[in-house]
């Protein structure tokens, strides 16, 4: 499986980002979304499984979409009301078990990042 993120960008705080991941070969995983900010862990964002059942880490609660399109393999992240304190390279991830987990050692595979600055 591979995975090609894309969608990030540099904007303006309250401002909006969707970022999409897509998959090649199978698309029957749980995917996640990652970030990881200089001289920080990267940190689990949210997940979704196959049938669409979603997490979200507390921090990203009500600002955070994750969807996906299985007939397209494609897993989006809406962004809103962006914060400084989002900016981070954005990595999708897979994973083949089926239930979403925080850890990112759980994930399988993993997209290239994509950067998304936020000024202020």
């Amino acid at each position: 499986v591979q995975l090609q993120a894309s969608g990030g960008g540099l904007v303006q705080a309250g401002g909006s980002l969707r970022l999409s991941c897509v998959a090649s070969g199978s698309t029957s995983y749980v995917m996640g979304w990652f970030r990881q900010a200089p001289g920080k862990e990267r940190q689990f964002v949210t997940g979704i499984t196959r049938s669409g059942s979603t997490y979200y880490a507390e921090s990203v609660k009500g600002r955070y979409t994750i969807s996906r399109e299985n007939a397209k393999n494609t897993v989006y992240l809406q962004i809103d009301s962006l914060k400084p304190e989002d900016t981070a390279v954005y990595y999708c991830a897979a994973r083949r078990a089926p239930l979403i987990s925080i850890m990112w050692m759980d994930y399988d595979y993993w997209g290239q990042g994509t950067q998304v600055t936020v000024s202020s």
